[in-house]
């Protein structure tokens, strides 16, 4: 069947629009990869000549020995964002970038992620003063130390895809701020009450040290954090939790006690071992002489490790001189010649003395 005039007329029309359409700045336009050369790749996307994408202009991550495969290859066909148009000289081509119209549609996807309050996946990789730099297709987002599960950066993190929360994705500032935590207790709240009723006080179980604050450590026990209080982590005296144990470090732990209520679990290292108190009922006994070392000095005295695990108190009437002041006398450190004078291992005390030893 033969074509009307005016079918003609409308296809040379189309035909003449598509020689004349003016490509600019800004514009997205779909094409086809058609060749590779050292520093980019032609692409057809229906001009009078073919477009440039430069090596630079396909990714912002680093690429190894100009092997772009992982993100474009020959015959492949997709959008581009014009960089730069086609100018008088025939050698003038029009620029194109793969990268910027892969960050436009990150930060759209990333807003939404935010209005939906969505979570996503994050790879970590670098750590920096305050938290940590991730990884979200071709942008880099920060994670304070305050929105880390672990409450601060450490080696460990980097290489690892984490879930966070977008509380900020400003495209214009280029400003991009997650949180773990908040992907963290957004899980917890589903699986803890299913986590919690699996276990039993007295259990053994193993865990994930998350994070480490003054007052002991967070173990994560199959997605839901324990307790773990610097007293409980062991029998000798210790300074701060990091003195022991360190984040992403894997321990076995005992459970001392479930609040279902609160949706708590309290844990112990030091129950893992034998009890040191159990241990020296038949070691020593009142009136005995020994040789301990000082772990602590006080106004009112010094605590005298006596047994791995087992600290006993000098008061500062029972020095000598008595009632001196303790700094006065004994540093941290010192090896001292002590007298058991009270010993009931049973409600975990033990006085000494050192002036008896002068009077005998």
């Amino acid at each position: 069947m033969t074509k009307t005039m005016n079918e003609q007329d409308e296809f040379v029309r189309l035909l003449e629009e598509s020689y004349n359409y003016k490509f600019s700045v800004a514009d997205v336009v779909k094409g086809i990869v058609i060749k590779q050369e050292n520093d980019g790749f032609l692409v057809d996307i229906g001009a009078k000549t073919e477009a440039f994408l430069p090596n630079r202009e396909i990714t912002n991550n680093q690429v190894n020995d100009r092997d772009y495969s992982e993100y474009i290859a020959i015959n492949d066909v997709k959008e581009f964002y014009i960089l730069k148009e086609e100018g008088d000289d025939e050698n003038d081509r029009i620029v194109l970038s793969l990268k910027k119209l892969s960050c436009a549609k990150a930060w759209q996807e990333l807003q939404n992620a935010k209005y939906n309050n969505e979570t996503i996946n994050a790879k970590v990789v670098l750590n920096v003063r305050g938290g940590v730099i991730v990884e979200i297709s071709d942008l880099r987002g920060f994670v304070p130390a305050s929105q880390l599960r672990t409450g601060a950066p450490f080696d460990g993190l980097i290489g690892q895809d984490i879930e966070v929360k977008v509380l900020e994705a400003d495209a214009k500032r280029n400003k991009l701020i997650l949180s773990q935590r908040q992907a963290v207790a957004e899980q917890r709240e589903q699986v803890v009450d299913e986590i919690i009723s699996q276990l039993e006080v007295g259990s053994v179980v193993k865990g994930e040290v998350v994070r480490i604050a003054d007052f002991g450590g967070f173990i994560d026990i199959n997605g839901v954090d324990g307790l773990l209080p610097i007293s409980e982590i062991s029998w000798q005296r210790i300074k701060h939790p990091s003195d022991v144990i360190s984040l992403g470090q894997e321990l076995e732990v005992k459970i001392l006690k479930i609040d279902m209520d609160m949706k708590r679990i309290s844990l112990s290292l030091k129950r893992m071992g034998e009890n040191p108190w159990e241990s020296i009922e038949n070691e020593f006994k009142e009136g005995q002489i020994i040789k301990g070392t000082v772990n602590k000095v006080t106004s009112f005295g010094a605590f005298i490790n006596i047994y791995p695990g087992v600290e006993a108190l000098l008061p500062a009437a029972e020095m000598e001189p008595a009632n001196a002041n303790p700094f006065n006398i004994y540093n941290v450190g010192d090896e001292i010649e002590v007298l058991i004078k009270k010993f009931t291992p049973q409600e975990h005390r033990i006085a000494l003395s050192v002036k008896d030893i002068q009077k005998d």
